[in-house]
């Protein structure tokens, strides 16, 4: 096979994925989570940088921006509204609510329905949106029945103040039981080709027809050099000429029509080399 190189850099190369019937978007998105301060904590240390980052990422047809309230905590959706408000027409912006930062190192669940009608209006303040397209239960409280949480993004959605609702950090037991309560368009779990305990998750969603958004998608490419799927990505790069998070992307995009990645970066280059990888396609 030829070096995919020469590739013009467009997410839609990836072929395209539909959430919830009606919203169509490239199956090459972007995470915000970076653009934020050291930490997920605090405003970007180059305003300018991470408004760069997400224009050009629009420039390069990424449809798909997924951020959430406690990045920052409430940054990251401060900075998409700044850098893209008023939003092209076709761009869909998902966030998450149900983690809370009273500090730094702090990462709380709080799945109160009352919390999470809050933070969702809030969101909705910060991103200068009428609507919410994806509205994501960012994690289950422990302290609060699954069934509360997701009625409450129930609510939102008869409300009109989310189109569709999504879920993270779920399993297929869990995702049923959401299920049984709203209609889930995305499941987000942490996937990579190290880490594959979502298996069973993606297939629900293979078959269903639900997206699934892998959260580190890249962690290999810059992890432990000893794991033997590090090698395989490797062998993969050199083998096309592409960088080794390139591999890990289109190692992604290949094994289920329902993925999404998004992965994260701070850096127009960075980005550029990502969307790349929307085009490269791996042998069996």
């Amino acid at each position: 096979m030829s070096s995919d190189t020469d590739i013009t850099a467009n997410a839609s190369l990836a072929g395209h994925i539909t959430l919830g019937g009606d919203l169509r978007v490239p199956r090459l998105g972007l995470g915000a989570m970076h653009l934020t301060g050291n930490g997920v904590w605090g405003p970007p240390r180059d305003p300018a940088a991470a408004r760069r980052v997400l224009q050009r990422a629009v420039a390069l047809g990424v449809r798909f921006i997924d951020t959430a309230d406690s990045y920052g905590p409430a940054v990251s959706e401060a900075v998409i509204a700044d850098a893209l408000h008023p939003y092209p027409a076709d761009l869909v912006i998902a966030t998450k609510g149900g983690i809370v930062r009273p500090d730094q190192p702090t990462w709380a669940s709080d799945g109160r329905p009352e919390h999470l009608t809050a933070a969702c209006e809030a969101s909705l303040r910060r991103l200068k949106l009428d609507r919410i397209d994806l509205y994501q239960l960012h994690t289950i409280d422990p302290d609060v029945p699954l069934e509360d949480s997701i009625g409450a993004l129930a609510r939102l959605r008869e409300q009109g103040k989310v189109r569709h609702v999504g879920v993270s950090n779920f399993d297929v037991d869990e995702l049923e039981r959401a299920r049984r309560i709203v209609p889930v368009v995305s499941v987000q779990n942490r996937y990579n080709a190290a880490d594959r305990s979502s298996d069973d998750v993606l297939d629900v969603c293979t078959r269903d027809g639900i997206a699934f958004l892998p959260w580190r998608p890249l962690a290999l490419a810059a992890g432990d050099a000893r794991h033997p799927a590090r090698g395989r990505l490797e062998q993969a790069a050199k083998q096309h000429g592409w960088s080794v998070p390139q591999a890990a992307l289109a190692w992604l995009l290949q094994r289920s029509p329902m993925m999404l990645p998004i992965p994260g970066t701070s850096n127009v280059t960075h980005l550029e080399e990502l969307v790349a990888a929307a085009g490269f396609r791996l042998d069996d």
